[in-house]
């Protein structure tokens, strides 16, 4: 059975908007597609609160950089046939690294690091990769995420066209999350149910192309 692993931020580990509460599991985006790809592939969701692409962030007692955690990741889930990145929202906190620009080349260093990667698995090729670009951040009235975010609204009407030139440039799968999702304003930054639900269904045709299914 092929494998998909989905690594990815607080839209991956199912953070619901204006609460700071998690999703049920049926309403997280990858065991939607696990669930729309009906058994033919093992899905592995890698979701951490806060994650950046490749920049440091000290705001939580664990490391949120994922260039460096992602050889961890795919070592333990190997072996993985098709790895999907949904990040990027976190790095555009100006305290971060602020513009989408810096998330387009964290996501060409998490490429690269995937292409690079030894498995410990002799043969084994390197994974397909699919960049997703995560759904627009939208203006909210909660003055945290406000600030937390300040610039983001604009930054992140650019990110899907970085990311699809990105993707271009490296051979890779791209979507547009937003053309199927849409941030809640109770924070600007996360998703309701129905929003994470289809991000997953949308998926399961590309992953099914790109893994022969």
């Amino acid at each position: 059975m092929k494998t998909i692993l989905c690594f990815g931020d607080s839209l991956t580990w199912g953070s619901a908007p204006g609460t700071g509460t998690r999703h049920p599991r049926a309403d997280r985006w990858p065991v939607a597609l696990g669930a729309a790809l009906e058994g033919r592939a093992e899905v592995i969701a890698d979701g951490l609160r806060g994650r950046t692409t490749a920049y440091d962030e000290y705001l939580a007692d664990c490391d949120r950089n994922g260039a460096r955690l992602l050889p961890t990741t795919l070592y333990a889930a190997a072996p993985v046939n098709l790895v999907i990145f949904m990040l990027g929202s976190n790095d555009m906190k100006p305290h971060i690294a602020g513009t989408a620009l810096a998330a387009m080349q964290g996501m060409r260093r998490l490429v690269s690091i995937t292409r690079r990667h030894n498995p410990g698995i002799e043969g084994q090729p390197a994974p397909d990769v699919l960049i997703v670009a995560p759904p627009r951040l939208c203006e909210t009235a909660n003055s945290e995420f406000a600030a937390m975010f300040a610039g983001g609204v604009e930054q992140s009407q650019m990110l899907a066209s970085f990311y699809a030139d990105l993707a271009d440039e490296m051979d890779c799968g791209f979507f547009d999350a937003g053309s199927v999702a849409k941030t809640s304003p109770l924070d600007g930054v996360h998703l309701d149910a129905e929003s994470t639900r289809a991000i997953g269904k949308a998926l399961a045709p590309m992953a099914h192309v790109m893994l022969g299914l």
